[in-house]
């Protein structure tokens, strides 16, 4: 007989989503303590090198999904469960499906929107993370830190976690949506307004995804879409465009 799920309060849901969020990135500054062997206080910034960037998601990544799994398990018969990590069915991967042909079509307006704006197709924070990487052997492992890791950590914290703690009532459904779909935006800091606008609306897809099909897996599927749609973009822009 499955067992129902009791949510963590909406309050704690929040608190504990930080305290794991804080304590990856935390863990990771103190490895880039010991990679580069600087004190945290005299650490250079770090916000353009790929290198630094592979790490700290690498890093973090496992750090805050280890925090989550934990606090899950605390709530529920069963993590995995309780974060979403079910495998869909085979109709709802259809749907998965026809979801990532949409996300195709939205990234290229958002594109097309771009050029006619006047805009570079490729924020300057993905050129730089992407030439430091490359010039420093670290390339391969920044494919995976954005391509693997950063959709496995954020899904899971944002469609996962905060999701399932915040959902009470089919009502909930679209604020739950919007409003892990405004945090997820906001936590990129390191784009413009534009690029965070683009990423809330891509948050909606996902959250709706979430929703539609009760698979945090799915959504990761096509989180890794999108960055990986980013880096080969990134790719294309510095081999031919520059």
């Amino acid at each position: 007989m499955a067992v129902a799920i009791k949510p963590l309060g909406r309050a704690a849901t929040f608190a504990l989503a930080a305290v794991a969020l804080l304590a990856g990135q935390m863990v990771a500054l103190l490895a880039l303590t010991w990679w580069y062997g600087q004190s945290l206080g005299h650490l250079p910034n770090f916000s353009g090198d790929g290198a630094a960037i592979s790490l700290i998601i690498a890093v973090s990544t496992p750090v805050e999904v280890g925090l989550l799994a934990l606090f899950a398990r605390r709530a529920s018969a069963g993590a995995a469960d309780y974060l979403g990590l079910i495998w869909p069915r085979r109709g709802e991967v259809v749907f998965g499906v026809a979801a990532m042909s949409a996300m195709v079509v939205l990234i290229v307006a958002g594109n097309v929107l771009s050029w006619l704006l006047g805009r570079n197709l490729v924020t300057p924070f993905q050129l730089n993370i992407y030439k430091t990487a490359s010039a420093g052997g670290w390339l391969l492992w920044l494919w995976l830190a954005i391509v693997v890791f950063t959709p496995i950590g954020e899904e899971i914290l944002f469609r996962g976690f905060l999701f399932r703690g915040w959902l009470r009532s089919p009502r909930d459904v679209w604020p739950v949506i919007v409003v892990t779909s405004l945090l997820w935006a906001l936590i990129h800091v390191q784009y413009d307004w534009y690029t965070i606008g683009q990423i809330f609306v891509f948050g909606l897809l996902l959250g709706w995804m979430r929703w539609a099909t009760g698979s945090t897996l799915l959504t990761i599927l096509l989180h890794a879409l999108i960055n990986s749609e980013g880096m080969i973009e990134t790719f294309v822009d510095l081999k031919w465009l520059t």
